[in-house]
């Protein structure tokens, strides 16, 4: 398919002759599961799963990175919100999910200094602003956004910023895609692959899990052309037993990614086990600020702990990030759980799962 407009991505007749070609090639039962909260929230908000056969169901992955944020990490977050002299500079998904009795945004009208920015040069600004306070950017995200958050480390660092920290709750998609196979409840015939991650990391760098599971992959956008497109990718590879790795992305994705960001990333970070919501410890799955920049280090510099802490008693979260359950299949969703009320991180972020769910009032 040639396409050489933007808003050709968006258009009806292109997307109708898509669905025709999947209708009349899907035979099999499959599951497909889209890894990035953004295709979730565009599968919804374009009806994509309306339009399907019934042989095609869509699942959603660990792909919302406040989601799968460990709620230990999340009680540090607050904890770091808490202590005197501190500006607790974050995004905005942040600040209200759920911590152990408290939020952000709770902490913030307690009279806490919680900050809301829309880059982290902002958070290195406000540093510079208020030398006499330490501020602390709460960093959660996976390779989309780590580059640019070890730019404002590497620009405090050369600035002799000293009162600008990061806590990295940052993840990688990669060690978790391998971590999705070896659960036993999780079934997934094919992979809607990220498009935001894979700009950095590449194509290649799924090669070696594809290689070990030869499951069908398909990078893509996030316009209706795009994921039906990826759909599309994936049942002809199914029905013809052709597993391959496909880039459906090409006019964002190349096989290296980004190499400049890449190096920025691993200048400033190195790979450490972390853990997930719902998945637990993924071994050098998580991104640790290096020793050499250990005075932005907040963890290091604030002495941080992470303390053992439960999820939210009743909340499925864990089981919807790994794709063992649906929303509705929670006994909280829609009842004790709302985007008013939200129990879990699923409920709260712009690429939860459940808020897209309940937005869509599925």
């Amino acid at each position: 398919m040639s396409i050489k407009h933007a808003e050709e991505y968006r258009d009806l007749d292109l997307s109708q002759k898509l669905i025709s070609r999947i209708r009349a090639l899907s035979k099999k039962k499959i599951c497909l599961m889209e890894v990035c909260g953004t295709h979730t929230m565009s599968i919804f908000r374009n009806g994509i799963r309306s339009v399907l056969p019934d042989t095609i169901s869509l699942l959603s992955g660990p792909g919302c990175p406040v989601c799968v944020t460990d709620q230990s990490e999340i009680d540090a977050f607050i904890s770091i919100a808490k202590m005197p002299g501190v500006i607790a500079v974050t995004f905005g998904d942040l600040l209200r999910v759920p911590g152990t009795g408290s939020s952000l945004e709770k902490e913030r009208g307690n009279g806490m200094d919680v900050r809301v920015v829309y880059s982290t040069f902002d958070a290195v600004k406000i540093a510079q602003k208020n030398p006499d306070k330490k501020v602390v950017f709460l960093g959660v995200g996976f390779e989309t956004t780590a580059p640019t958050i070890a730019a404002s480390i590497l620009s405090a660092y050369n600035m002799n910023l000293e009162n600008y920290m990061v806590f990295s709750a940052h993840k990688r998609v990669m060690p978790a895609l391998f971590a999705l196979m070896n659960l036993d409840n999780v079934h997934v015939d094919g992979f809607i692959l990220p498009g935001h991650v894979s700009v950095i990391i590449g194509t290649n760098a799924y090669q070696p899990f594809y290689e070990k599971y030869k499951i069908p992959l398909a990078v893509t956008g996030f316009e209706p052309v795009d994921i039906l497109n990826a759909v599309l990718i994936l049942v002809s590879q199914i029905e013809t037993n052709t597993p391959k790795l496909e880039n459906a992305y090409p006019r964002a994705v190349n096989p290296e990614g980004n190499p400049k960001a890449g190096n920025i990333m691993n200048q400033v970070f190195e790979y450490t086990d972390a853990s997930w919501r719902g998945m637990g410890i993924i071994p050098q799955s998580g991104l640790k600020i290096r020793k050499e920049f250990k005075s932005h280090d907040a963890q290091f510099m604030l002495h941080i702990q992470l303390a053992k802490a439960e999820e939210p008693k009743g909340c499925a979260c864990g089981s919807i990030i790994t794709g063992a359950a649906i929303p509705p299949e929670c006994p909280l969703y829609k009842t004790v759980c709302t985007p008013i009320n939200p129990i879990g991180p699923c409920m709260v972020s712009s690429e939860g799962t459940c808020a897209a769910y309940y937005r869509y009032n599925v």
